[in-house]
């Protein structure tokens, strides 16, 4: 565990960290989170058949664009040439729960877990949209990083 917060300079104030210095290495993070909802939406979400559309097909491109637009969205991440990004859902039907599994990768000199993680909360947040009509008490859960390799660290596993 790093001693200090360094998004912080000497003074307390924000900052983006320089990496110039840091090797440029293949770099890959994977992030989860859970949608949870009443089993009459899971069949419909299931069946395809939520009123505004294919609600998986629109969150998994969701998720992917979020991905893209980390640095925009998240003050002081780095702009970075991206260069995969997987998003997956699996469909547990005994808990009426969608897990969402983002996974990003890049060649460089900081890691991609704010992409993955941000890439998981869109996608989730999407799957809310496009089902809320049909129930508005469904719940985001545990958004959490599960694993990165790459850099100095080397590799991370969660779970």
């Amino acid at each position: 565990m790093p001693s200090r917060l360094t998004h912080l300079d000497a003074r307390g104030r924000a900052r983006m960290v320089d990496v110039s210095d840091k090797a440029t290495t293949l770099r890959e993070a994977t992030a989860r989170g859970l949608v949870r909802m009443q089993p009459a939406t899971f069949r419909l979400l299931k069946q395809g058949q939520i009123a505004k559309g294919d609600a998986l097909g629109v969150a998994q491109v969701a998720g992917i664009m979020a991905a893209k637009k980390t640095p925009s969205l998240i003050p002081l991440c780095h702009p970075l040439l991206l260069t995969d990004v997987q998003v997956q859902f699996q469909m547990n039907e005994k808990d009426s729960t969608v897990e969402i599994t983002a996974t990003v990768k890049t060649a460089g000199q900081t890691g991609v877990e704010m992409e993955a993680m941000t890439a998981v909360a869109v996608a989730a947040l999407t799957i809310y949209d496009m089902c809320k009509a049909a129930e508005p008490t469904i719940r985001l859960e545990a958004i959490r990083l599960a694993r990165k390799k790459g850099g100095k660290s080397g590799a991370v596993v969660l779970e």
